[in-house]
């Protein structure tokens, strides 16, 4: 059953928040893109997992190949997921990849790769599902950005000009579809807890510090864990949320919006 199919039979809300809907996420064999997808099917809806290695996908999500960076391949793989499902409701764009260092240090081709990825793959994406999302009754996008798009961050140079491309496209794309009903949102983490970053500390000199640097610069005093995050997504993607469009919501434990007084040091 359709969004278009239910949504007049008393909507989702009767069944369970997201049942009789269709969702993609992309990057979803990992990280706050498994997470995502899990709390959606949990919640009812029937998604479909687009990852580079969609093998590690479990029951019941189903998981698709696919790559961003081509246009062909995310033209299949929505093609794939509209047909196994009989529509498509909610597109997460999830999908990204990260840089590390001033901008002295990444050259021309790490630019564009990480812009391809993270920017253009959204475009792409959104692009190929547009068609598909028109027809829903419940139409939303979520774009995963990061808090990296709001505070400069040292050594994040090329992801945070990515990150905040991504916000400023949201705010487009909300504006350009909303007369056809599509809701466009995004998400700005802050640092979760997701096997990227364990693989930077993992990398580091000093990993046990590198962790309580993270921790501390978060006014909760930890890591976002990649589930909190996938309940912002839930809660923009929801039809319960008819009227939130071209927002950003951040999941950051405080670090956008607080300025906490510093400890006293103690000699």
């Amino acid at each position: 059953m359709t969004g278009d199919e239910q949504g007049s039979a008393g909507g989702p809300a009767a069944a369970g928040e997201f049942a009789g809907l269709a969702a993609v996420v992309t990057g979803g064999a990992s990280g706050i893109g498994l997470a995502t997808a899990t709390l959606l099917a949990e919640r009812g809806a029937r998604v479909a997992c687009l990852d580079l290695n969609p093998r590690q996908v479990p029951e019941p999500l189903l998981g698709l190949a696919a790559d961003v960076t081509d246009d062909a391949s995310v033209r299949a793989a929505i093609t794939t997921a509209h047909h196994a499902f009989g529509g498509l409701d909610i597109l997460v764009n999830n999908a990204a990849i990260g840089a590390v260092g001033t901008i002295e240090a990444d050259t021309d081709d790490d630019w564009h790769r990480v812009f391809d990825v993270n920017v253009v793959g959204i475009v792409r994406v959104s692009r190929a599902a547009l068609p598909y999302l028109r027809a829903s009754a419940h139409a939303a996008i979520v774009n995963i950005g990061s808090i990296a798009a709001w505070l400069g961050l040292p050594q994040r140079a090329l992801y945070s000009a990515s990150k905040g491309a991504v916000q400023a496209l949201t705010l487009a794309m909300a504006a350009d579809h909303v007369a056809a009903g599509i809701r466009v949102n995004c998400v700005n983490p802050g640092t979760a807890d997701t096997p990227w970053v364990r693989r930077l500390l993992d990398a580091a000199d000093d990993p046990a510090a590198e962790l309580a640097a993270l921790r501390a610069r978060q006014p909760t005093g930890r890591l976002t864990t990649p589930r909190e995050v996938a309940a912002a997504v839930a809660y923009l993607a929801s039809p319960l949320s008819g009227s939130t469009t071209g927002t950003v919501l951040a999941v950051d434990g405080g670090m956008h919006g607080l300025r906490l007084p510093t400890p006293p040091s103690r000699a």
